[in-house]
């Protein structure tokens, strides 16, 4: 099995107490009866009681034992294990028996199959429920829209919190997720800014136009379809995206990840580009709040040898990876002016008009003030602002005023740096 580096075991870490308590205890001296093998580390760190705590990893997971009394997974005790691991400072061993009855109980715990339904007219059952009450929620949202269509936005602050925020729970009631987090956007720009008025008209065209789209789903083509089901909130099993998504082989650089948390759940997004294709990749990586992601396939700035199967749409960008050999070191990456990185958005929301995000690579730009922000600036003149509250000293500091290579993500808010060259050697945004 391959072994780690210490950026990945760290990405484990719940909090940042965590991974540097971890990082104390990765030390050989701390540990006695170490040992890797094929699908599992393992080792005894002396706390302070008399008996050691056992610590055990399962790599194909990963998943944790210690008899530690935290309550944090992983504890610091496997997070130093696995650092010390990366650090090359545990051999090969033969399993103890603690250790090898517990991995092997793992593996031996039935599994449901991938995309197995226990009973499939139930399953088609719950599905045309959820039909209905989707059908029966935009009907509602659509006779809403009218409304305010007929009455005018006049004074529509004063009342837009408390309407925006019912209607989004009458959609989840409806279980149609996606549309309510449409709806909480709208609520979120009302008196924002100078501005607000048109960024909200802006927000109800695209969910008017996500009720329209519904209303017309069987007239639509297949992929288009596929789309307004996703932004209305229907999920596509991971099963069906592996047998039945397309499938391209490349070797893809991560172009860079994105990490949004909140109280209750962490999302991760991960930009792929494939250097023979071409094409751009998504994956999406979710933890509840507290928990660790899954480690990254590779660091920004590096190929992985892979398979992406993408999820079904007019504009296929979500995707599966499946890795096919350890990742590779790459290249600086070539990248557009600001004006063809635009194009390419604007190409993406031709596809999907409710795309939010889009990966570009900027070549040859430089940081500079703009106005109160700051902004992305080519050898043309032309500049790409960045989003709001994004810290741009580390862009400086490897620029120095010489034109760089930066990668990131552009919404309409502006452009999120992601990762920047310096030469040919990435930095992590």
């Amino acid at each position: 099995m391959e072994t780690w580096d210490s950026e990945q075991v760290l990405a484990l870490a719940s909090d940042a107490a965590s991974a540097k308590a971890g990082q104390g205890l990765a030390r050989a001296e701390k540990w006695s009866g170490s040992g890797v093998s094929g699908r599992a580390v393992w080792g005894l760190c002396q706390g302070s009681g008399k008996q050691p705590y056992q610590t055990a990893v399962d790599l194909s997971g990963p998943a944790y034992k210690c008899s530690c009394p935290s309550r944090k997974f992983p504890c610091k005790h496997a997070l130093g294990l696995l650092l010390l691991w990366a650090g090359g400072e545990v051999r090969p061993g033969e399993e103890p028996e603690w250790v090898d009855s517990w991995v092997s109980k793992r593996t031996e715990r039935p599994e449901r199959k991938p995309g197995e339904v226990a009973d499939p007219l139930a399953a088609q059952e719950r599905a045309s429920r959820r039909a209905d009450r989707v059908s029966a929620g935009m009907a509602e949202l659509a006779s809403w829209l009218d409304d305010q269509v007929r009455q005018g936005l006049g004074g529509f602050d004063q009342r837009a919190y408390t309407e925006l925020s019912r209607l989004a729970a009458r959609m989840v009631d409806a279980q149609a997720p996606g549309v309510a987090g449409a709806v909480r956007r709208a609520a979120a720009v009302v008196g924002r800014g100078h501005g607000w008025p048109g960024e909200l008209l802006e927000e109800l065209s695209l969910i008017h136009l996500i009720v329209a789209a519904h209303a017309r789903l069987p007239e639509l083509p297949p992929a288009l379809a596929d789309t307004v089901q996703s932004r209305i909130g229907w999920t596509v099993e991971t099963a069906r995206v592996l047998a039945d998504g397309e499938k391209v082989e490349d070797d893809w650089l991560v172009l860079g990840r994105v990490i949004e948390p909140d109280d209750r759940l962490t999302v991760r997004r991960v930009w792929l580009r494939g250097a023979t294709t071409g094409r751009v990749g998504l994956i999406l990586n979710f933890a509840a709040a507290g928990r660790p992601l899954e480690p990254l396939p590779a660091r920004p700035g590096e190929y992985v040898p892979g398979v992406l199967s993408f999820y079904p749409g007019a504009l296929p960008m979500r995707a599966l990876l499946t890795q096919s050999a350890p990742r590779l070191p790459a290249p600086r990456p070539s990248g557009a002016t600001a004006h063809q990185a635009l194009a390419s958005y604007v190409e993406s929301v031709a596809a999907d008009p409710w795309n939010e995000r889009w990966p570009l690579v900027l070549e040859d730009v430089r940081p500079a003030r703009y106005g109160e922000g700051w902004a992305l600036v080519d050898l043309e003149g032309d500049a790409l602002e960045l989003l709001p509250g994004v810290d741009p000293w580390k862009l400086l500091a490897v620029s120095a005023g010489d034109p760089i290579t930066v990668a990131g993500e552009w919404n309409r808010a502006g452009f999120r740096p992601m990762t920047c060259w310096h030469a040919d050697r990435p930095v992590l945004l």
